[in-house]
C-alpha cells in the first residue's frame, strides 16, 4: 500500500517538517457544509496530525494511521486522544462513524485496494453518512520516494465511488499546481 517511506522515524520527520504548512482547512469547510458539528468522524491517514487537529475543533474525531511512527509521533503529541492503527483498505474496526475523511492518502490504494476500501467504508458507516476524500489529478501510477501513488480523474472516481455512494460533488483544486487535485464528497446509499 505505502510502500517503504512512512515507516523510518528520518521519514516522517522529513514529512512532517516538508508538511508543516500544509493543510486540508478548505476541505474540511466543504465537509462542514454536508456534515453537522458534533458527529462522529474517522479520519483515514493522520499522518502528523494537522487535519485531525482541525476536525476536532468541529467533529469527534478518531484519527488512524497505518505507520507506526507517525503513531507514535500522534501518541506524543496529543496523548489524551484516540488514535488507531488501521490499514485503509481493510478498516479492521468495530466502530461505526458519521463520517469518514482523508487528505491525500487512498491514492496510495491499488484500484482493487480502491475498491475493497470503499465497500469497508460503506460498512462502517451510519445510515446516510457522508466521505470526504481528496485525490491527486491525473492518470497512471507512480512509485514517489517509496510511495505507490495511484492519480485519478473525475470519471474513475464516479466509477469506483457510484456502486455505494451518492457523489454530491466532485471539484477540481489547486494543492501545488493548477487543478492538481479532486475532492470528492459523497453520501452512502441506502440498502
Amino acid at each position: 500500500m505505502e510502500g517503504e517511506y512512512y515507516k523510518t522515524k528520518d521519514s516522517v520527520a522529513e514529512y512532517i517538517r516538508l508538511a508543516k504548512d500544509v493543510n486540508g482547512a478548505k476541505l474540511i469547510e466543504k465537509l462542514r457544509k454536508v456534515l453537522p458539528g458534533g458527529l462522529s468522524v474517522l479520519e483515514l491517514g493522520s499522518g502528523p496530525g494537522s487535519d485531525w487537529k482541525i476536525l476536532s475543533q468541529t467533529y469527534n474525531v478518531v484519527g488512524s494511521d497505518f505507520s507506526k511512527e507517525f503513531l507514535a509521533h500522534l501518541a506524543k503529541t496529543y496523548p489524551n486522544d484516540n488514535f488507531l492503527a488501521l490499514n485503509a483498505i481493510t478498516l479492521a474496526t468495530e466502530q461505526r462513524f458519521n463520517g469518514i475523511y482523508s487528505n491525500k492518502v487512498l491514492h496510495h490504494l491499488t484500484n482493487e485496494g480502491l475498491s475493497k476500501s470503499i465497500k469497508r467504508q460503506a460498512e462502517v458507516l451510519h445510515p446516510d453518512g457522508i466521505i470526504c476524500h481528496s485525490f491527486w489529478k491525473g492518470e497512471g501510477s507512480e512509485q514517489f520516494k517509496g510511495m505507490f501513488v495511484n492519480y485519478h480523474y473525475e470519471s474513475d472516481l464516479r466509477t469506483f465511488f457510484e456502486e455505494k455512494f451518492e457523489i454530491l460533488s466532485i471539484d477540481s483544486y489547486d494543492e501545488f499546481e493548477t487543478n492538481d487535485s479532486l475532492l470528492l464528497i459523497g453520501k452512502k446509499k441506502k440498502l
